[in-house]
């Protein structure tokens, strides 16, 4: 399924995708005196403060500051005045356009709200103008804005936003008031500081394991190590006796110690005596995992896209084929998952951090029988999200264990916990087929295999039996090929719960596909950057990016023995990329990385530092999957636990990055994820330029460098 057709899924849920975005007139449904609201988003007082909503979260990734710049560029807002309030849930007023649920995810939180927020400041502009032109007397077509104020230029007069708010909440927005043209913007496009940067400096920031209501308990719990595993016998004599524990929750499938602080907590978690009836999973290992997946992948699948005959056109010549494997992974956010519960009889209260807040919402109230609108989540910053706060278990269990005690509770999980109890990037296994005829491709056929996220997450978007997220990139390739097929294979992997991770469908289908015309290049005895190329005529965008990246990176120029620079490109998320890695493998196959180059066109640029640092953040996760990555399974049970074992990509090992933007006036793309699906492909073709071996399997295999074999 096209991402079209997952975004037509999509309104089934919510009748209507972006054109039908609402944005309810505030006011008119009766807001706080004294201040003007005439959206979901903005708010003005008669102190000529401006608060602007956000209604995705912030987890790193720069978007409070983004969504900052649009609003204000519409509103002619001064940015020095604006303030920033994370929305409270609520699927309604905040919904994203594009799933209309509120949700931050998929690289689309500028690109999905780029329409809605622009007319959300427009509309609000036109009634400031309207309410300035009233007091004056004068036609609106006179009248001006800039810097949070309305100019009359023939009288010179002026009155600011504050002076206005109490004529202007009574007035209605435009249904569709005229935007600035680009040509027009004074802060989109500008390198701006973040608005988040300096209480993150100062310590004021507060993150969702930083909240501290009055009497607040803390409390961190154990599951079963197994998957499915419930709670068979406790003994909490030991426990009970160390200062500071306060209580022993125990529940169908987890225990938790409550204390007075955290060390208390996990002190008593550490002297329990727990006895875990481990169920029908305590037999799940990974070979298990991968023996049923490449059987799977042995099937046809469901097509998901079809182009001429490519069982016709792959029958006519010789046939390259290809396999390749990524392995579950880990979010290994840097906060740990957290929840703080304050449940009474009649009120719930929560504060958290989210990427659904109405779902967590939703999730308490589900949990405690309490109406929706008995429950109150407080928002707070995300120290990492990657898709694992996509989900709400630990909500739910902070809730749960929050029936039991009395006060606030805050539940903290512990890095083992969190690594051992995710919800994890599904394991895939790619096979391609291709034949060649003049240096181009002209057969092709892609057959992905692996679990559907989509399936439990938000099944509208699952649908005859396909799952758009698991083959976005490989059902819209970007490549000139006259006939193709891609497949779709759902395989379930068994007991281990997967889930959406940074670079979602494409981090597995670029990898896939990006190594796999390499292998093409050199079949065809062409340059890897020549040979793609010739082959996109049809998508004049990367094309462009893949020249300037190639030019930037000195692609062609001499470099040392064992060192060699790889391509790959991209269209995902509405952007388009290309991506040059160099890097130096040693004897014993140990791979250094000296320099990562990528060019991308994003479109509109709203903040150009933010593009560029979330390039580079993501090229860095990409490389650490690609260098360490894999969660394993041994009877039932997840061996990774911490850092140690669950590597990341360490200062030092860091290249340097160069991120070079294309100007465009097209609409804004997504950038989060980008890089995460650029660099593994790109490392791996570097690999190859090195030491010609072939890896298509992650994380990279040191010893097979080493030995020096070829696949």
């Amino acid at each position: 399924m096209l991402r079209r057709d997952f975004l037509k899924a999509s309104a089934v849920v919510g009748g209507g995708l972006v054109i039908g975005f609402h944005l309810p007139f505030v006011n008119a449904a009766g807001a706080e005196a004294g201040v003007f609201a005439p959206n979901a988003f903005i708010r003005i007082d008669r102190r000529g403060k401006i608060t602007l909503i956000m209604p995705q979260s912030e987890m790193g990734q720069g978007v409070y500051t983004a969504i900052a710049m649009i609003l204000a560029e519409e509103l002619d807002a001064a940015f020095d005045q604006v303030t920033l309030q994370a929305a409270p849930p609520s699927d309604k007023l905040y919904g994203n356009p594009f799933f209309h649920i509120q949700v931050t995810g998929n690289s689309n939180s500028i690109r999905a709200f780029w329409p809605s927020l622009r007319k959300a400041g427009a509309g609000a502009r036109a009634v400031l103008v309207s309410a300035a032109a009233q007091t004056w007397k004068v036609d609106p077509a006179t009248c001006r804005t800039d810097s949070s104020q309305v100019l009359h230029a023939a009288s010179g007069r002026r009155l600011a936003y504050a002076a206005l708010v109490d004529r202007a909440a009574g007035l209605a927005p435009p249904p569709d008031p005229p935007l600035k043209a680009v040509s027009e913007f004074k802060l989109i496009g500008k390198p701006l500081k973040r608005l988040d940067t300096p209480d993150k400096v100062n310590g004021k920031a507060v993150y969702g394991i930083d909240a501290m209501p009055p009497g607040v308990k803390f409390a961190t719990l154990a599951q079963c190590p197994v998957f499915g595993g419930k709670v068979g016998h406790v003994d909490d004599s030991k426990a009970k006796g160390i200062a500071g524990v306060r209580q022993v929750v125990v529940l169908e499938d987890l225990v938790a110690v409550v204390g007075d602080h955290m060390w208390a907590a996990q002190q008593g978690l550490d002297a329990l005596e727990i006895a875990w009836n481990e169920g029908a999973n305590a037999g799940v290992s990974s070979d298990q995992v991968w023996k049923q997946i490449r059987a799977a992948s042995e099937k046809e699948g469901v097509v998901a896209k079809s182009v001429g005959d490519a069982a016709k056109a792959l029958g006519q010549g010789e046939v390259q084929e290809a396999v390749y494997e990524l392995p579950f992974l880990a979010h290994a956010q840097l906060e740990p998952l957290n929840c703080t519960v304050d449940l009474k009889p009649d009120a719930c209260e929560i504060w958290v951090g989210s990427q659904v807040q109405a779902r967590a919402q939703s999730a308490a109230a589900r949990i405690t029988g309490l109406p929706l609108e008995k429950v109150a989540v407080h928002y707070h910053l995300i120290g990492g999200g990657f898709g694992r706060r996509l989900e709400v278990d630990y909500v739910e269990s902070a809730v749960r264990i929050a029936k039991q005690v009395a006060g606030p509770v805050k539940v903290v999980w512990s890095r083992e916990e969190d690594m051992r109890h995710d919800v994890y990037r599904p394991v895939y296994r790619d096979r391609l087929s291709a034949r060649l005829s003049d240096g181009k491709i002209v057969g092709w056929r892609h057959r992905v295999t692996g679990s559907s996220v989509l399936a439990r997450w938000f099944p509208p978007a699952f649908q005859k039996g396909i799952d758009g997220d698991a083959v976005d990139c490989a059902a819209d390739i970007p490549y000139d090929i006259p006939d193709l097929r891609v497949e779709y294979v759902r395989d379930e992997p068994p007991a281990v719960p997967t889930g959406f991770w940074r670079g979602v469908g494409p981090n597995n289908n670029v990898f896939a596909i990006e190594s796999f015309i390499d292998e093409l290049a050199k079949k065809a005895g062409k340059d890897p950057v020549a040979f793609r190329r010739d082959m996109l005529g049809k998508s004049l965008r990367l094309k462009a990016a893949l020249e300037l990246a190639a030019s930037k990176a000195g692609w062609g120029s001499a470099l040392p023995a064992r060192t060699g620079r790889g391509v790959a490109v991209q269209t995902a998320f509405g952007s388009f990329i290309a991506t040059v890695a160099e890097a130096e493998v040693d004897e014993n196959g140990e791979v250094r990385v000296r320099r990562m180059v990528s060019a991308v066109d994003t479109g509109i640029v709203v903040n150009p530092d933010s593009v560029v640092a979330q390039l580079e953040g993501g090229l860095i996760f990409g490389l650490t999957a690609a260098l360490y990555g894999e969660i394993t399974i041994d009877k039932g049970r997840v061996q990774q636990s911490n850092f140690h074992d669950y590597r990341m990509l360490r200062i030092d090992q860091v290249p340097a990055i160069e991120v070079h933007l294309i100007k465009s006036g097209e609409a804004p793309g997504g950038i989060g994820e980008t890089g995460t699906t650029a660099a593994p492909p790109a490392l791996g073709n570097a690999i190859f330029a090195a030491t010609g071996i072939r890896l298509r399997r992650l994380p990279i295999d040191r010893a097979l460098l080493a030995a020096g074999k070829r696949t």
